[in-house]
């Protein structure tokens, strides 16, 4: 038992003793006792039984050995939208809320839209909350990923909102076009020292790297995109913060026009995207 989890602590005696940011206290309590937000501050002399400080010991202790509070809690809020997240899948993260907003800006109405990798669904399923004109679809080559983005499309949509499919990049939408593809794929290089460095330790490596040079995904996804996307169409891609002129020239490259990037909160460029060429 930690030591400062002592019989007869109360709930305001844990948010002051902890170890941990104020912020992952709170919601390690909400999540173990099963307490809302009102209830933590209304009940703060409640004094934890023998059962639910053994349940804290456990969750504050995988807490301060670093695992992420979103795998913890098997929750992240993103656009808005609380996903159901498990080791399975990388962890949502605010910067790639601007990938969604362009798609939601860029996707004309009543068209189809491709999200490659989708992970836990928060791209698709955000994209498809907002848009509930858009045909959305979303693939993943991992079936326990795949799993927790359907969750999340139950979660937040009407039945059969989003069309799932367990696929490797585009391999199993033979002869389907999209008039919007976007992707948040694998783009940390192999053996990058932040693979061993905070949370990117307890996700999915095959989610965060491509085990190469960092570009091999945008290869295959940019190199094969005039065969799923349609004529005016746009293809968006979030990478890493040095990557936007790579990925740009890749994009020129395979012949799409209006190629640029966009740079997120941080004044980063994190999104690079082009069009495809209206074939004559």
């Amino acid at each position: 038992m930690l030591d400062w989890l002592e019989p007869g602590i109360t709930l305001a005696g844990c948010e002051n003793a902890s170890p941990l940011e104020r912020i992952d206290t709170r919601l390690l309590l909400m999540h173990g006792l099963g307490l809302t937000r009102i209830q933590l501050i209304t009940q703060s002399e409640l004094q934890l039984n023998p059962e639910q400080l053994a349940i804290m010991d456990e969750l504050f202790s995988r807490r301060i050995q670093g695992e992420p509070i979103a795998y913890i809690v098997q929750e992240r809020e993103f656009f808005g939208l609380n996903f159901h997240v498990t080791p399975a899948v990388l962890i949502p993260r605010p910067d790639t809320e601007l990938l969604v907003e362009l798609a939601l800006q860029y996707a004309p109405d009543n068209s189809s839209l491709l999200d490659m990798g989708t992970g836990s669904g928060a791209i698709a399923v955000a994209i498809a909350h907002q848009r509930p004109d858009l045909q959305v679809t979303a693939l993943d080559v991992s079936p326990a990923a795949l799993a927790v983005a359907q969750e999340n499309a139950r979660r937040h949509l009407p039945a059969a909102k989003v069309a799932f499919h367990l696929s490797d990049w585009y391999a199993a939408l033979a002869g389907q076009q999209f008039q919007t593809i976007v992707s948040n794929p694998p783009y940390i290089v192999n053996n990058d020292v932040h693979l061993q460095q905070g949370d990117l330790r307890f996700e999915p490596v095959d989610a965060l790297t491509d085990h190469a040079d960092g570009l091999s995904a945008y290869r295959h996804i940019i190199g094969q995109a005039h065969v799923h996307l349609q004529s005016d169409g746009w293809i968006l891609l979030e990478h890493g913060y040095d990557q936007a002129e790579a990925v740009r020239g890749l994009l020129i490259q395979a012949g799409l026009i209006e190629v640029q990037s966009w740079r997120d909160l941080a004044s980063i460029e994190r999104v690079s995207g082009g069009k495809l060429q209206t074939q004559t």
